[in-house]
């Protein structure tokens, strides 16, 4: 029998943990690769509490539950998740640690799944218990999953090959060079549990995870350059095989926690954001000796080569044709009150499929109009979908996964009404201030050297004379046919707690520049692009510079901007921008979409 409701599925897991002898169980959105987004076999915190955002946990005891989420989901959360059968706890404010003191008797025992939290994780949260009656405890099995009696399978979708034309490099190649950093490290091998990571360095994708085209696997890199692949047999083709060579052995993932025993005496890796505690302690049960090391693929994956960098460029140019295509669909039929969030995500999404090739979104679009805008993170479903009323402000981030490029854009844009309506002088003046911020990140300079914390302030700078601000991050990583926010690099404020902002910015690094203002139930703005980090020639520099080079092009809608806030520069650099735009886009277009982008790209 099924259990539909949340209260029936709270019930069965406190079953289930009493039968086990536990007090409690902490239920992540993971899984055994730490990966953004998650197979449907691992949502598990959706399943148990309804909450469909992308970050927070749950934790479970057997008198006690409550959802810990941080500040994008705290109007999410509450839309879908009972408060009568959690409580509702944000972070970082409230701690796990703190609420655990709170509800737990003496000696209780608070178990957590080893293969979907770090060792870094665990550690914390052992220390910060340290003498307060609580024990964290790794389950043996995952209890939640043993009462999930429909729990989806694990994708059996194969792994196809990615061909070095669009790589770039060859698998040998990255393997090589993963050789000399173990050499280098004293290390004898290197487990690889990021999937986006495996990918790039096996040259090889797949389709078992929504929006990121990756492969469920492991790795591990071996200082000869050599590799073993666990992956499950279902995965793998003739094709794949042959591929991979000689120099990759592959073996049946489901071998890949007793190989971790393989390994006695020999000194491994293991990434402390991606190897999760289970991996950890089959080496060290296998008589391994780890250390925790970044993973040698993260920096170069990030670091684009001339392949890829084309690849990104060519997909933009189709991809900025599907997205202008889209608002003028928007700009005609909009004020007919006849649209809402859902059928605008899905016209989006039929426009980049006619692109093509499109073999996925890189993210579940961000389709939000009027207050729903102001959600930075808003998702929306069948629950939360509201016509897009004319008159009004709406935002569409999106994006594609291309097999030669990822794409990440944000437009903001006026619904017009049928008599015809104007934005209010606070949506334009706010959108002119982000507008003013993006373009301080698209043209700024700085020595090589400098990292996202130290450039973050240049985008927030004219919010901050208006005394506002923005709550998320102002640029991510971009992978190529890879995760759609991939690091090690970010722009973000350096205080903000944002893994990455102290990362040294190199060229060939792609970035997200994407500011934005959120007035809560009522509108949000924000204006994304991808640029591309390139060094910059200046006469007399003293060292070298960097900066960087727009690789989105999609018109920006006037309507929306006060030209008085601009200053002679800033205006050009529109104008510029604009005719660029223009250029690109008018030979993939005709008809009135042609039309529409040369009016829209006329200058200010």
């Amino acid at each position: 029998m099924l259990m539909q409701t949340h209260e029936a599925r709270l019930k069965a897991l406190r079953e289930e943990l009493k039968r086990r002898k536990l007090d409690g169980f902490v239920i992540p959105i993971s899984d055994e690769h730490m990966s953004e987004y998650v197979g449907d076999y691992a949502q598990r915190l959706k399943w148990l509490t309804g909450f469909g955002g992308s970050a927070g946990f749950a934790c479970v005891t057997l008198t006690h539950a409550a959802i810990f989420v941080d500040g994008r989901y705290t109007v999410q959360v509450r839309d879908q998740v009972d408060g009568k059968l959690f409580e509702y706890r944000s972070i970082p404010g409230d701690s796990l640690s703190d609420w655990l003191v709170d509800v737990c008797e003496e000696g209780a025992k608070i178990a957590y799944d080893p293969w979907l939290h770090t060792w870094s994780w665990v550690e914390a949260l052992e220390k910060a218990l340290e003498g307060k009656g609580v024990e964290m405890v790794p389950a043996d099995s995952n209890p939640l999953d043993a009462v999930w009696s429909d729990q989806p399978a694990p994708s059996d979708a194969v792994a196809v090959v990615q061909p070095d034309e669009l790589t770039g490099r060859a698998s040998a190649d990255k393997r090589a060079e993963v050789a000399d950093w173990l050499c280098d490290e004293g290390l004898d091998a290197t487990v690889i549990t990021a999937l986006d990571s495996i990918a790039w360095l096996l040259n090889i994708r797949g389709s078992d995870v929504s929006n990121t085209p990756v492969a469920l696997s492991y790795v591990i890199a071996k200082r000869d350059g050599t590799a073993e692949l666990f992956i499950a047999p279902e995965k793998v083709t003739s094709e794949l095989t042959q591929h991979l060579g000689n120099a990759v052995t592959i073996r049946n993932r489901d071998e890949f926690t007793s190989a971790l025993g393989e390994y006695s005496g020999k000194r491994v890796s293991i990434d402390p954001n991606y190897g999760v505690v289970g991996i950890a302690q089959g080496l060290r049960a296998g008589g391994a000796k780890f250390a925790f090391k970044q993973d040698p693929t993260i920096l170069p994956k990030a670091i684009k080569n001339p392949v890829e960098i084309k690849g990104h460029r060519d997909a933009q140019a189709r991809d900025g044709a599907a997205v202008a295509r889209f608002l003028r669909w928007m700009e005609v039929n909009a004020p007919k009150g006849t649209v809402d969030e859902l059928s605008a995500a899905a016209k989006l999404e039929a426009f980049r499929r006619e692109a093509g090739p499109l073999r996925d979104l890189s993210f579940p679009s961000i389709s939000a109009a009027a207050g729903h805008a102001a959600l930075p993170h808003y998702k929306v479903d069948e629950d939360s979908n509201i016509p897009v009323p004319p008159g009004s402000i709406y935002l569409v981030d999106s994006g594609g996964q291309y097999e030669d490029g990822t794409t990440d854009i944000t437009r903001t844009i006026w619904i017009d009404t049928p008599e015809g309506s104007a934005p209010t002088a606070e949506m334009r003046d706010r959108f002119t201030r982000v507008l003013k911020g993006h373009i301080q990140i698209d043209r700024a300079v700085f020595p090589q050297g400098t990292n996202g914390g130290q450039i973050d302030v240049l985008a927030r700078q004219y919010l901050w004379e208006a005394g506002v601000d923005y709550g998320h991050g102002t640029g991510h990583g971009v992978g190529s046919f890879l995760s759609v926010h991939e690091g090690p690099q970010r722009i973000a404020k350096p205080s903000g707690g944002q893994a990455g902002t102290s990362q040294e910015i190199h060229a060939g690094m792609i970035f997200s520049n994407e500011p934005g203002y959120y007035k809560q139930d009522a509108f949000g703005i924000r204006i994304e692009n991808l640029v591309l980090t390139v060094e910059r020639e200046i006469e007399g520099a003293e060292g070298r510079y960097l900066g960087f080079d727009c690789l989105t092009w999609v018109p920006l809608d006037r309507r929306l901007i006060d030209k008085s806030l601009l200053t002679k520069s800033e205006i050009a650099w529109v104008d510029d921008y604009h005719a660029k735009t223009r250029a690109l886009l008018a030979p993939q277009l005709e008809g009135e979409d042609l039309a529409w982008v040369e009016r829209e790209t006329q200058p200010l």
